[in-house]
């Protein structure tokens, strides 16, 4: 297993979110992103989307509290042979949450190649 500072890790995962397009980002209300170490489920999953998809939600008012995007640490680190993986890695984890945001179904993520 990979080793990595927690502030080493959240400086990829920082990296990763600027390596996605202005586009994408924009789109994005009301989402925070955050490195857990793992599930509290134990599960492998890598990361999760907690929140209203763009296809499900109403209108946000004041107040409301944030959709998450979680980044498992210890799993990405557990499931990743080197640094050059990880970095893939991340990226792709963040794209496929990122998608579920959009509303888009874990079979068309899959087909698009992001998970």
């Amino acid at each position: 297993m990979l080793e990595m500072s927690h502030e080493e890790f959240e400086s990829l995962v920082a990296d990763g979110l600027d390596s996605l397009s202005d586009e994408m980002m924009s789109q994005l209300d009301n989402v925070i992103f955050l490195v857990e170490d793992h599930p509290e489920d134990g599960s492998d999953l890598l990361g999760v989307y907690e929140g209203y998809s763009l296809q499900d939600r109403g209108a946000y008012g004041f107040g409301e509290e944030p959709d998450r995007i979680i980044l498992f640490r210890e799993n990405l680190l557990a499931h990743c042979e080197d640094r050059e993986e990880l970095v893939r890695e991340i990226r792709v984890t963040l794209v496929h949450e990122i998608a579920h945001f959009f509303g888009i179904t874990e079979e068309r993520i899959h087909e698009l190649g992001w998970g």
